[in-house]
């Protein structure tokens, strides 16, 4: 299962949703995609996505968020018990130093192999790199719940990708984006490489900084 978020942020799309939509619209195997949108609201993501884990019983959950900003693809290792929000949700809420979850734990590593997806991603000539943090917004809410339940659930596995806006979206800006069909190409590759590796690859994906 691949979810994506709806628009936030006056943004009149969110390529999350749009990279997913379009992988499922062409997707050819070797395994069934289903994909659900989620709302970019604190109080309606998780249940959203609870929803979505009963409805599917899926093998593997890839969520997938904007990084506005971004040049690269972000495949993300760590989810915090953590909302600081920079700006308000869809729903107007802006939570300040709040846990996600009283009695959780600090963090939650991804299960998908973060490592081999990069790989993967930039076999593809797609730029992409191991991110050690989602944010403290939505999508790190997200990425929280989503392992936190996978925790209960032994044998899914599960983690998150952060996207860069497309090139409609900031258009004369100067701003850095990447092609929806050069998105949904990268999540594929992510798709087939948590497929093929059960466990991550040594490769060298750390940060100094």
């Amino acid at each position: 299962m691949l979810t994506g978020f709806e628009p936030f942020g006056g943004d009149a799309l969110n390529p999350s949703w749009s990279a997913v939509r379009l992988l499922a619209s062409r997707r050819d195997g070797p395994a069934d995609l289903h994909v659900r949108e989620l709302p970019v609201t604190f109080a309606g993501a998780g249940p959203a996505l609870e929803t979505a884990l009963d409805e599917v019983s899926p093998d593997i959950v890839i969520a997938v968020g904007l990084a506005g900003g971004e040049e690269r693809i972000r495949v993300e290792r760590v989810a915090i018990n953590l909302d600081d929000a920079r700006i308000p949700d869809n729903a107007g809420a802006q939570p300040i130093d709040a846990p996600i979850l009283e009695d959780g734990p600090a963090a939650y590593f991804a299960t998908l192999p973060v490592k081999a997806a990069v790989a993967a991603i930039e076999a593809r000539g797609i730029p992409a790199y191991v991110s050690q943090t989602a944010g403290t917004f939505v999508c790190n809410h997200v990425f929280y719940l989503l392992q936190h339940t996978l925790a209960t659930r032994p044998g899914i596995r599960g983690g998150f990708v952060h996207v860069p806006y497309t090139p409609e979206m900031v258009e004369g800006s100067g701003r850095p984006a990447m092609p929806v069909e050069s998105i949904a190409d990268a999540l594929d590759a992510v798709l087939r490489a948590t497929l093929e590796h059960p466990a991550d690859v040594p490769l060298v994906g750390g940060a100094i900084a």
